[in-house]
């Protein structure tokens, strides 16, 4: 659901819609509710409508706010013959810019120059730092994510959710895409 102000000023309900996933076909079983999000800090009041915003990580004063569906890393998928030009140019459709943060030598592994804030909803997920440091999160656990090199991956046998508020910051060692 989304709430704005009518012309008098007054609260109202803006809409209230089902967001389709985005599902990259090179991350079977992946899925990517953008949810809302912005380029700069809102002024109030508003009608209610989206912000602009143009790429999936947000630039410093702007915001997002998102589900991510994790499938099991074990879970063998049969996705066919794979044409990666293809299906890379589908994540930077769905997912502007997200490929630019990611480590191209240590799949999965990706710095940003933002802060999150992460719940998990269902499943369980670990946290991977440098170094190979490892923390397990279960539904209800969260993290604050200062900028840090990280990897998610789901040990479970289903798929995990975690709802991410993610908050464009400034940091000296990523260069945005």
């Amino acid at each position: 659901m989304v709430t704005g102000h009518d012309a008098a000023g007054k609260s109202v309900l803006v809409s209230d819609e089902t967001v389709r996933p985005d599902r990259p076909s090179l991350m079977p079983g992946a899925e990517f509710h953008q949810l809302w999000g912005g380029d700069a800090a809102p002024e109030f009041p508003d009608d209610g409508s989206m912000p602009q915003w143009h790429s999936y990580f947000p630039p410093i004063g702007g915001f997002r706010f998102a589900m991510l569906t994790l499938p099991p890393s074990r879970e063998a998928r049969d996705t066919g013959p794979l044409d990666l030009e293809k299906g890379m140019a589908e994540i930077e459709d769905m997912l502007p810019g997200m490929l630019g943060y990611m480590d191209p030598t240590d799949p999965g592994m990706h710095t940003t120059d933002t802060i999150d804030f992460e719940v998990v909803l269902e499943g369980t997920v670990v946290l991977e730092l440098d170094d190979g440091a490892e923390v397990t999160l279960r539904a209800g656990d969260t993290v604050v994510q200062n900028g840090t090199r990280h990897r998610w991956k789901n040990p479970g046998d289903t798929p995990a959710r975690m709802a991410v508020f993610i908050c464009g910051a400034a940091h000296a060692d990523v260069t945005r895409p």
